[in-house]
């Protein structure tokens, strides 16, 4: 297959939907001489943060010199982001070579009489044979859906097991209780690993220790308590760190903005620092310098300034609290202009009311292409009786026009509700931001 083919192969392959369970993907990975079984992992479950940690975990490695196989879902901007080495996406020869190869194990595998793989288990699939044959150092991968029957948790070479803050979301797949919930983030934890996990609230965080008993893990939980000196722009921001083990690291930087994001830092640290005692070499300087140069668009991410624009994934009820928290940091009295597009299986309610109060105006849209997506003029509904400035936007090209109409240069201009939106929306304001500049002299924005 050529990349043409490969994304159509991609396309007709969704039609399998989304299947928990780990027996298809063991099978497929059969079929392919189980390439996992060379690689070892940093595996990262959790409801909000991921990407982040991810980010920082992966960054800092590639600065202390390995080769670090990074596997992401879901993407901003296109399909190859999900598999990267040293933060360089898989190309499209690549890809398309890879998708040939797989696509001769699944109808091996069809015509053996096993089920068809889901395109979550092909993708999953495909990074390990990519990332065995590049002779990664070590992959740091994010599962897709919970943890314990999510495809990724077939790998059985584990370094560190990675919690992030678990919180309630897609409640009909892992459970309706947050005990359910982290019961499935945890299971992750494989027997002997080290488990490095956020501070969880008190259920979660009792799951989550008795899970590592059973599995003979050691447990860490970041000492949250220790994050002191925090200094915070809409720039970079700095924090000093007293760890779980009482090392002292003064004066951290990092680029990503939100409140949240120190405490997604400090989980990178003490992951990085556990990796230092299975024999990895971080030096402090590789640690600064990858902690600064993480980047991780779709997070409180600044795409353009007078007014400030920013866009940020906030899906589900603890992520749309913490960007009301980052709201409040940063932007007292500020007169604010959403952009909202939600998907319809998500508790929009709870993220409408977590944010609504801070919005001067609201602007609901339709996530394209997205068969999960909530009507624009349905989400201005749930919002009313909460708001009495509601627009519908027919398309993300005019809610973008419409924000920019109803801001002034001190204003603020935030997108949020779902990541699947926001890759066309960054294109868009990018664009407009291009023409203005060409039409006003570059001069003008330096």
């Amino acid at each position: 297959m050529n990349y043409k083919e490969t994304m159509e192969y991609i396309e007709e392959m969704t039609k399998y939907g989304s299947v928990l369970g780990l027996e298809n993907m063991r099978n497929l990975l059969q079929c392919l001489n189980n390439p996992q079984e060379e690689l070892k992992f940093v595996h990262i479950a959790g409801t909000n943060g991921k990407g982040s940690t991810l980010s920082f975990i992966s960054t800092v490695l590639t600065c202390a010199g390995y080769k670090v196989g990074r596997y992401i879902s879901p993407t901003i901007f296109e399909y190859r982001e999900r598999i990267q080495i040293n933060g360089k996406m898989i190309s499209k020869v690549e890809l398309a070579a890879y998708m040939t190869r797989i696509k001769d194990a699944v109808e091996q595998m069809t015509e053996e009489g096993l089920p068809h793989p889901t395109p979550f288990e092909i993708e999953t699939a495909l990074s390990f044979l990519y990332f065995k044959e590049k002779k990664c150092d070590i992959v740091v991968l994010e599962t897709g859906l919970g943890g314990r029957e999510d495809a990724t948790n077939i790998i059985t070479t584990t370094l560190v097991a990675v919690l992030t803050n678990i919180s309630m979301d897609h409640m009909a797949f892992l459970g309706e209780t947050l005990e359910k919930i982290a019961y499935q983030k945890a299971g992750i934890i494989k027997n002997g690993c080290y488990v490095i996990s956020a501070k969880q609230e008190t259920t979660a965080m009792q799951v989550v220790e008795e899970v590592c008993r059973e599995q003979q893990a050691a447990l860490t939980v970041v000492n949250q308590a220790g994050i002191k000196s925090v200094k915070s722009s809409l720039t970079k921001q700095s924090f000093s760190y007293e760890s779980a083990n009482h090392i002292l690291y003064k004066k951290m930087e990092i680029s990503l903005l939100g409140t949240y994001q120190i405490k997604n830092a400090i989980l990178a640290i003490e992951v990085l620092g556990r990796l230092q005692k299975l024999g990895y070499s971080i030096s402090e300087k590789a640690l600064r310098k990858g902690l600064l140069e993480t980047v991780w668009i779709g997070r409180f991410t600044v795409i353009a300034r007078n007014p400030l624009f920013i866009v940020d994934g906030a899906h589900n009820e603890d992520a749309a609290r913490q960007l009301r928290d980052t709201i409040e940091f940063y932007f007292t009295n500020k007169k604010i202009i959403y952009i909202m597009g939600i998907l319809k299986d998500k508790e929009y309610g709870k993220i409408i009311q977590e944010t609504y109060s801070y919005g001067t105006h609201i602007i609901t849209v339709t996530t394209p292409k997205n068969p999960r997506a909530m009507p624009a003029y349905e989400l201005a509904q749930e919002i009313q009786p909460y708001h009495n400035s509601v627009t519908v936007a027919d398309s993300l090209q005019e809610a973008v026009e419409m924000s920019y109409l109803l801001a002034d240069k001190d204003s603020v201009i935030i997108a949020f509700g779902s990541l699947s939106y926001l890759g066309e929306l960054i294109r868009i304001v990018e664009h407009r931001d291009d023409i203005r500049r060409d039409t006003h002299g570059r001069s003008e924005q330096d």
